[in-house]
């Protein structure tokens, strides 16, 4: 059987470079078109000269017919209001988008345009497609993504958080009062872009909070804590840090028990029931607490649930790399959910440790 054809939008951005090297790597799937912006006309091996495998193939302007006739999946990887105009006449022209952008995270694009619309300067009238489109958290998600012509990737704070959540939740097992999500991120998460507080000088020797009093993701995460949970709206705290690190990202979540005394033990069987038939998300032995290194470079999460008898909480801490399961990992196990193969086909899930 001849792969796949998918085209990668947004090649030469971290997210981009990392979707290509999955693809090429995958036994099924095969990159047959690159678009850009600033780097058209760049060939594949001058992006990417540290990787041996790669298509060959110069990035081209994203235009829908070329893609159209190159490819019959696509993966967007491009900032945060350029996917909802290259969306539409995808799908138009009977392309399946994988869009790793927040433009189709929201189902109401006015809360979209309540997160983002200060941040980006673009007119929107695909209010439609929004509706449409399916949260691509493939852990609670899977039937839809298999079914969709479009799939909205959370990013790496809200699939790192949900996961470690939506179990609780869905359990009834927390108050979904005083949640408190404290997540620590490497400096890949903020993108290929040069930054001034990304700079080495900036990041090096440091921890950093950022967004504390309102984190453009909080939103999403609430909307879909709600709706993904079956709990009522809620409210959360979410804090984010910068940590002096490449990748990896580490959430830890808190929460009150309705059973103050539930024992440890049977929050972990609960988790590990959950994520019973999910190859990406693996659930540690109580005591056990993840680290980043343990999933870096793997499209796995790692979880972990203690509880507090002193005050009657539960913590579940979750570790993921926010390149892969953050990100272009988790666009590629939801290509794979929509092509009905084995989800976790050509993800790596094991770490090279240390």
């Amino acid at each position: 059987m001849l792969p796949h054809r998918v085209a990668v939008i947004g090649a030469s951005g971290y997210g981009g470079l990392q979707t290509v090297r999955l693809i090429q790597v995958h036994p099924q799937l095969r990159v047959t078109f690159l678009g850009g912006h600033s780097s058209v006309g760049s060939r594949w091996r001058k992006l990417a000269p540290f990787l041996e495998t790669g298509p060959d193939l110069h990035v081209a302007p994203p235009d829908p017919d070329a893609i159209a006739a190159a490819a019959d999946l696509v993966v967007l990887s491009l900032p945060n209001g350029r996917a909802s105009a290259l969306a539409p006449v995808l799908l138009e022209r009977g392309l399946r988008v994988v869009d790793l952008s927040a433009d189709y995270r929201f189902a109401d694009l006015e809360d979209w345009r309540q997160v983002y619309g200060h941040q980006v300067t673009v007119e929107r009238s695909d209010a439609d497609l929004c509706g449409e489109a399916v949260y691509g958290l493939p852990e609670f998600n899977r039937q839809a993504i298999a079914t969709a012509r479009l799939v909205a990737c959370p990013g790496c704070f809200p699939t790192t958080s949900l996961l470690a959540l939506l179990p609780l939740l869905q359990g009834g097992l927390i108050l979904p009062e005083g949640i408190v999500i404290d997540a620590k991120t490497g400096t890949s998460g903020g993108g290929r872009e040069a930054r001034q507080h990304l700079l080495l000088a900036e990041a090096g020797e440091a921890v950093a909070p950022y967004g504390v009093e309102g984190h453009r993701h909080t939103r999403e995460m609430e909307i879909q804590a709600a709706t993904l949970g079956r709990s009522g709206p809620l409210r959360l705290q979410f804090t984010p840090h910068l940590l002096p690190m490449v990748r990896g990202l580490l959430a830890t979540v808190y929460g009150q028990l309705r059973v103050p005394d539930c024992p440890t033990a049977q929050l972990a069987s609960h988790f590990r029931d959950t994520y019973r038939d999910h190859p990406c998300v693996d659930v540690l032995p109580v005591g056990v607490y993840p680290s980043t290194k343990w999933v870096r470079q793997t499209n796995r999460a790692l979880l972990s649930v203690a509880t507090n008898p002193h005050t009657g909480q539960v913590i579940v801490m979750a570790a993921l790399d926010n390149l892969l399961k953050g990100q272009a990992g988790q666009a590629v196990q939801c290509l794979n959910l929509m092509l009905g193969l084995p989800e976790a086909t050509g993800l790596p899930l094991e770490p090279f440790y240390p």
